[in-house]
């Protein structure tokens, strides 16, 4: 089971360019392995949560929210907000960045959801930095598994579907429904983008709460948190993430020797796990933990159990 909670040692904001900011922390041994922890959404911001999966005795353990969330600013719920500069090579810059103002040589990379998409495209653009890598519920952020999120998955909730469907204008009803929801939130009416915002979670919230044991975070009734975590995901999502359909798969050549654990759950509707399949199936140092009766959320039980025994073990193996 996770740690107890922790406060942070150390914490700041990092500027890197753009007229961004990005608040980073600092928690558990600041003399330990360091370990990074790159969260989902995109624009879920930092959960303190998270880092309770490791044991802060002996990692050193940094967070950051990505570019327009959490307490990095600007803030994507701000009206009129520019989203240009807030892209996967932005944020990738940014995670150099901050390697660099910790002193950090080499760290583990922990990725969540969208957060494991990052940790991939990171890892490849700079294996020489990353030490090994355990993912959750993985993504690769293809146009296949966003198809899958705002298409294929409504035959599993129709009423919701439906509902999801109807939120936006009649001409955009049998098209590509990110896009519309795209240009809903970048609205400056109020009333347009925030409906849309909670029209987007609504959505999503079907396909998390599938798992009678998962919740939503308490974020999630703060309009100006719904507001920035849709307005980036659908901007994600629009651009494709900005890599190529199968640049991932590709380039796994790129993660030769490089360690890596995934862990994801047998029923996850938001993330298939083909993708985590297809990914062992490319990359032989990469094991695959499939836990059994477990969906998305990192926080049931037999998930924040398989995780924290990869910590667990990461550390054993560390010290021998």
């Amino acid at each position: 089971m996770p740690y107890p909670d922790i406060i942070p040692f150390d914490e700041g904001l990092l500027e890197v360019g753009d007229g961004q900011r990005i608040y980073w922390m600092q928690s558990g041994n600041p003399e330990g392995t360091p370990v990074l922890i790159l969260h989902g959404g995109p624009g879920s911001g930092s959960s303190a949560g998270t880092g309770r999966y490791f044991d802060p005795q002996y990692y050193r353990i940094i967070q950051f929210d990505q570019r327009g969330c959490g307490g990095s600013l600007p803030h994507a719920s701000e009206p009129l907000i520019d989203l240009s500069a807030n892209t996967t090579w932005h944020t990738i810059a940014d995670i150099e960045r901050l390697r660099l103002r910790l002193g950090i040589e080499r760290w583990i990379i922990f990725g969540n959801s969208w957060g494991c998409t990052l940790a991939l495209a990171y890892t490849e653009t700079h294996p020489q930095r990353v030490e090994s890598l355990l993912l959750v519920g993985v993504t690769m952020t293809r146009q296949s598994e966003i198809d899958w999120l705002y298409q294929g998955l409504g035959r599993f909730f129709p009423v919701e579907w439906a509902r999801f469907r109807a939120a936006v204008p009649k001409t955009d009803r049998d098209g590509d429904l990110v896009a519309a929801y795209y240009r809903l939130l970048r609205n400056p009416d109020p009333a347009i983008h925030l409906k849309a915002a909670r029209d987007w979670h609504e959505w999503e919230a079907a396909s998390i709460l599938v798992d009678s044991r998962a919740a939503l975070s308490p974020r999630w009734s703060d309009p100006r948190y719904l507001t920035a975590r849709a307005r980036i995901i659908t901007h994600y999502f629009h651009h494709l993430a900005w890599l190529e359909e199968q640049q991932i798969l590709r380039d796994t050549h790129r993660l030769a020797g490089i360690p890596c654990t995934m862990i994801h759950g047998r029923m996850d509707l938001e993330a298939p796990l083909v993708t985590a399949w297809e990914l062992s199936q490319a990359w032989p140092e990469a094991e695959l933990v499939v836990v059994a009766n477990a969906a998305h959320s990192p926080a049931v039980s037999e998930m924040a159990t398989a995780i924290t025994r990869a910590t667990d073990g990461l550390r054993r193996h560390a010290r021998q």
